[in-house]
């Protein structure tokens, strides 16, 4: 019989304890090391208090803003924010882990980048998302192993996965490994001292369950709590939801003040009264029309997707309609009353009395009153306003009106109550004075007309 030899040293097999020193032994992976705990991508209304609140729980925090202007306006601490976060501001300033820059190239220098920039609608009420696709761009260019990205800015459906998870794919990242990417809508409401924005819940998803986790630390280093939900995009249709629900709301208040106002009832009595009952009831109430950055556009996002998609939305849309057509509604108002008086619109000296969007905020972004004015100037008529934030207005028609000092020697055939600043002096007006409280809510005036 033959037997077979090997030709070469038989394998030696290590032992256990040889093998797992093996293993331990491995040099692990290197962690990235940042010089900054989070970047905040524009400093608007949303970005700047972001940027603080963070600043404020001890994070090292780059502040980036591409407009050198806005950048002045914080350096010099005299943006529009509340007194809570003017004192931050103050400290942030003198804090070596706070940096202002307008220059992007830092961004790869942060652990975690959030990008807090406008996302408007056009004169047509079409999304114009130009300023998000730069930022995002922006920030995809600078992306870096190990960072966070985290989307803030409210738009459609999907947006995250366009503009960030997609881009960074690109670029031969794998994520929930190599990056991270979610989606926190802002919750923050402009001139509003009634909620700190640490209290306010976070609602976040994440592209993975370990882009959640890392949200998740994240947001936690201000906010007291975090809700997490089962993807990007119900992230994303919440915030949608959320000032949808607001707009059909505020709608339908205009609309049971015009009724009121038929059947000669008192609207606020109403509102009021309705409120007392502890459950499914909420008090929304009527006005001029609505501004700022949620409700005038927020919905329009969810309707663009819907059209693309051939779904119908008639409830949406006609909230919608109604809201965009309330200035005009309150320009024909202003003519029926002095028409009552035997007063033509042509002609007429017309006051306003505030024109940000509401009241005690330096903001005019889709105010109602900025088309109130210039549709009162077309239709003929010598207007003026009256409001300590703003010097002077510019209409989209390019129209210059430069506020008034003295509202007396304008003296209005009308003056207009659209927005009712705290301190705002109204004791200059004089029984007989014709009013239109566009507010609801200016009792103590006398002889006023409702809108």
């Amino acid at each position: 019989m033959t037997t077979l030899r090997p030709t070469t040293r038989p394998l030696t097999i290590p032992r256990r304890s040889e093998w797992r020193t093996e293993i331990v032994d491995a040099p692990p992976e290197p962690a990235p090391v940042f010089d900054y705990d989070v970047a905040i991508v524009g400093l608007g209304y949303v970005g700047l208090p972001t940027a603080l609140a963070f600043h404020h729980a001890g994070a090292r925090v780059l502040a980036l803003d591409s407009s050198a202007a806005r950048r002045a306006t914080i350096q010099a601490q005299t943006p529009d924010i509340s007194d809570a976060d003017h004192a931050r501001l103050s400290h942030a300033l003198g804090d070596d882990s706070f940096r202002l820059t307008g220059d992007s190239t830092l961004l790869r220098s942060a652990a975690a980048v959030v990008v807090c920039v406008p996302t408007p609608v056009d004169h047509h009420l079409i999304p114009d998302l130009a300023i998000l696709r730069s930022a995002c761009a922006t920030v995809v260019a600078h992306a870096t192993e190990g960072q966070l990205f985290m989307l803030t800015s409210t738009s459609y459906v999907g947006c995250t996965n366009d503009l960030l998870l997609a881009p960074l794919r690109a670029r031969g990242f794998t994520i929930g490994t190599d990056v991270f990417v979610a989606f926190s809508a802002e919750r923050i409401d402009p001139g509003s001292s009634g909620f700190a924005q640490e209290d306010v819940t976070r609602v976040m998803g994440g592209a993975t369950l370990q882009c959640e986790e890392e949200a998740d630390k994240l947001l936690r280093r201000y906010a007291a709590d975090v809700h997490r939900v089962s993807s990007l995009a119900a992230a994303e249709m919440t915030k949608l939801l959320e000032n949808t629900f607001r707009a059909v709301n505020i709608a339908l208040a205009n609309e049971f003040a015009d009724i009121c106002r038929a059947l000669d009832v008192s609207v606020t009595d109403v509102i009021d009264a309705a409120s007392t009952k502890p459950y499914g009831f909420m008090p929304f109430y009527p006005g001029p029309g609505v501004g700022g950055h949620c409700i005038p556009c927020d919905p329009h996002y969810l309707l663009w997707q819907l059209r693309e998609q051939r779904i119908d939305a008639p409830v949406i849309t006609q909230a919608m309609t109604q809201i965009a057509g309330r200035p005009t509604h309150v320009v024909d108002r202003v003519q029926t009353v002095l028409s009552e008086r035997g007063i033509g619109i042509a002609g007429a000296r017309i006051l306003v009395v505030g024109v940000s969007y509401k009241a005690d905020v330096e903001d005019l972004r889709e105010s109602p009153a900025l088309e109130i004015l210039a549709s009162l100037t077309a239709r003929g008529a010598a207007v003026g306003y009256l409001d300590p934030h703003f010097a002077s207005v510019t209409l989209a028609t390019g129209q210059i009106v430069d506020g008034l000092i003295d509202p007396v020697s304008f003296s209005p055939d009308l003056v207009l109550v659209h927005t009712r600043h705290t301190a705002e002096d109204l004791s200059w007006l004089e029984p007989g004075q014709l009013i239109v409280d566009a507010t609801y809510r200016s009792a103590d005036l006398p002889e006023r007309v409702l809108l």
